[in-house]
């Protein structure tokens, strides 16, 4: 199976899912994938927008059920809810809009939102905004690499497969040294 038939068949299920657990480099990737004619930007927003909303809402709702055991219990939560807490107190419309932007406050902070009793409503309509803008940029910011791979290097065509994997290992490399430091952090 080509690339080109691999992204096409694939790439929107990819970018929902990858949104509703955490998310930047796959959407940036759908992004790109829409410069290259595989996809469509407007759907790749629109299904980054649904993933990362419906899992942030997912998440909040289990924070409001669960969350203060998890921080009782696991170490590394209890760890980033004092920032997240703090962060609340301080700038709670600001948070609660931008905390998709956090790295690797991303999950843990809709947990942490449901635990602090937040409204329902609120985050609703706040999460609804933050992850509608955030879908637009990071779509927005995987489109513009391909405008930038393609004045820097002529013909993507040649190089589109090494751009993908270089974008997926640099996620992946950013995700692992994010699940490393949990580790750190936990045991």
């Amino acid at each position: 199976m080509s690339l080109e038939t691999l992204v096409s068949t694939y790439g929107y299920a990819a970018v929902g899912i990858g949104a509703f657990v955490e998310g930047e480099t796959i959407v940036m990737l759908g992004g790109f994938a829409a410069h290259r004619g595989y996809l469509e930007l407007p759907w790749v927003i629109l299904v980054a927008f649904l993933g990362s909303f419906i899992g942030d809402q997912f998440y909040f709702h289990l924070g409001r059920a669960k969350g203060e055991e998890w921080i009782r219990k696991l170490p590394h939560v209890g760890k980033k809810s004092d920032k997240v807490f703090a962060l609340l107190n301080k700038h709670q419309t600001w948070l609660i809009l931008g905390f998709r932007f956090l790295y690797g406050l991303r999950t843990v902070t809709p947990i942490l939102v449901g635990a602090a009793r937040i409204s329902p409503a609120r985050f609703f309509l706040l999460n609804f905004l933050g992850a509608m803008v955030w879908a637009i940029v990071i779509g927005a910011v995987g489109y513009v690499f391909g405008n930038i791979f393609k004045v820097l290097l002529g013909d993507l065509k040649r190089y589109e497969m090494l751009l993908f994997a270089a974008m997926a290992s640099l996620g992946l490399v950013f995700w692992m040294r994010q699940l490393l430091a949990k580790k750190r952090t936990s045991g």
